[in-house]
C-alpha cells in the first residue's frame, strides 16, 4: 500500500487550537488532506475510549492539540491532559496498539505553524509504521 497521507484525528479545542488550526487554512500552510478534527471544550475533557475508538475505527493516528497554560477551563489543563494521554498508552499497550499512534502537543491560538509541522511529522512516523 503506498499511502502519501495517514489519516489522523485530532482533538482541538474551541477557543485556543482551533484558531490556529483555521488560520493554517487562511495562511495556506499545507498539512494532509487526511487530517480530520473534532472541538472539545477542553483537552483534559477527551475521553480514552474515544482515542482507543478511533484507532480501532480506522484512523493511523490521534493527535490532542491541548491548550498548554492558555486553558479558560483551568491552569492544570495541561498536566491533566498529560495524564490522560499516560493512561491511554497505558490502555494501548494492553491492546497491543502501539503508543506512539497517540500524540499531545500545546497549540496555542496563533501556533499554526507549529500545528503544521506537528502534524506533518505525526503523518510522516505513522505512514512508516503502517507501511513496515
Amino acid at each position: 500500500m503506498n499511502r502519501k497521507s495517514a489519516r489522523i484525528l485530532v482533538f482541538s479545542t474551541e477557543k485556543i487550537s482551533d484558531p490556529a488550526i483555521d488560520m493554517a487554512g487562511l495562511l495556506k500552510l499545507h498539512y494532509p488532506p487526511t487530517v480530520y478534527t473534532i472541538s472539545v471544550p477542553c483537552s483534559s475533557g477527551v475521553k480514552p475510549r474515544w482515542i482507543l475508538h478511533a484507532l480501532e475505527k480506522g484512523f493511523d493516528g490521534v493527535f490532542i492539540a491541548a491548550d498548554g497554560l492558555d486553558c479558560t477551563y483551568g491552569e492544570t489543563c495541561t498536566e491533566k491532559t498529560g495524564h490522560l494521554v499516560s493512561r491511554t498508552h497505558e490502555m494501548m499497550k494492553e491492546k497491543s496498539i502501539d503508543p506512539a499512534r497517540l500524540r499531545m502537543a500545546a497549540i496555542c491560538s496563533v501556533c499554526s505553524e507549529a500545528f503544521v509541522k506537528q502534524v506533518k511529522s505525526f503523518n510522516e512516523y505513522l505512514l512508516k509504521t503502517i507501511t513496515s
